[in-house]
């Protein structure tokens, strides 16, 4: 057998339904599937019975200990060359597999990974969310999947590797969030070079609504410090924007208020006729109303207009706002709070964050 395919679930059973009936119609049919119940309340196991006749299919189910652990769980018990990782809440489109097979052939590859796409049938806001991660106005474009000049990092929601690479490194580590890039840096530290196969893209869920997808990119921000001090270097500009937006967004929300307080109180010193009425507080506090609001509608404004494009839908380019400050906001405060506990206190990475983040 040449590919496994790896799944850890929790608490999932309606996507682990989805993509098992987008395995079943994939072109090529030599692979199988590994599905790792990760301590669920609410197991997929029923749904994994009904494809058991139809793909070559292999349920396990364990006691709660996050998704990298699963992954290597499963990957013990898989027996292809190439192990397939891919996140519960992904669809696949019919190619998928024989994409993969194709760029395989001839080419000297140990690890790869595909990008990510909204499927029509998804809600707007699962659209706006996927528009908030991979557009260049958010993310700069680096979860797009598109070529980039420096190096390929694949994540878990769609990586593939060499079976005996994977058990010579290790798996995924125990970290609690940001295993998945973790685990591409050693990729890349240990001398291979993942590559990004354009066309093994696969339709993701990603969260169903802004708290869910807050909670997500809040994680990854704490995960940015936490990779640093494990890889250090491998920081670059970008992971550094959110935070500046962050910052930004909060000064701006601090300058709205003072202008409003200088406006409010012009207007109380006119009430009780201590000023004059066109006296100084009500135009310096409009100015700075103006100038605190003015760059979030501008920034507002560009994500709309470039989501309603490229959805063709002006509900969802509205979603894509709120999408967007979430996106960076979560990111940027996650990113605040691991550099607080892990650069100012010299707490590390466990004791920094002992809450099971997995649940």
């Amino acid at each position: 057998m040449n590919l496994s395919i790896i799944v850890p679930v929790y608490n999932r059973p309606d996507e682990v339904d989805e993509l098992l009936a987008s395995l079943c119609s994939q072109t090529i049919r030599d692979f199988e599937v590994v599905i790792v119940e990760d301590g669920s309340q609410n197991p997929c196991k029923d749904v994994c019975d009904k494809y058991a006749g139809i793909l070559d299919l292999h349920y396990y189910a364990k006691e709660n200990s996050g998704p990298g652990q699963s992954r290597n769980y499963g990957v013990e018990r898989a027996s292809g060359e190439w192990v397939i990782i891919l996140d519960s809440d992904v669809v696949l489109p019919e190619g998928f597999l024989s994409a993969i097979e194709c760029e395989l052939q001839g080419k000297p590859v140990v690890a790869f990974g595909g990008p990510d796409a909204a499927h029509p049938s998804f809600t707007p806001i699962q659209k706006a969310i996927s528009y908030s991660m991979t557009s260049f106005f958010t993310t700069g474009g680096i979860r797009g999947g598109k070529a980039k000049l420096d190096k390929f990092y694949p994540r878990s929601f769609n990586m593939g590797i060499r079976r005996d690479v994977y058990q010579q490194l290790g798996g995924f580590s125990k970290m609690r969030f940001g295993e998945d890039i973790d685990f591409s840096y050693r990729i890349v530290e240990a001398g291979y070079r993942p590559c990004l196969f354009p066309d093994a893209w696969v339709w993701h869920k990603r969260r169903t609504d802004f708290r869910k997808f807050f909670r997500q990119v809040y994680n990854s921000g704490i995960a940015r410090i936490n990779l640093e001090k494990r890889h250090p270097g491998t920081m670059k500009l970008v992971h550094l924007l959110p935070t500046v937006f962050t910052v930004g967004v909060i000064g701006c929300l601090l300058l709205f208020a003072l202008g409003a307080g200088l406006y409010v109180e012009g207007e109380w010193l006119d009430a009780n006729g201590l000023r004059p009425t066109d006296n100084m507080h009500q135009g310096v506090g409009f100015m700075l109303c103006v100038l605190a609001v003015l760059p979030l509608l501008l920034y507002s404004g560009l994500i709309f207009i470039d989501s309603t494009i490229r959805n063709r839908s002006l509900w969802v380019g509205l979603l894509s706002i709120p999408a967007a400050f979430v996106q960076l906001m979560g990111y940027g405060l996650g990113f605040i709070e691991s550099w607080w506990k892990r650069c100012v206190l010299k707490q590390d990475e466990f004791t920094a964050f002992e809450k099971n983040f997995y649940k």
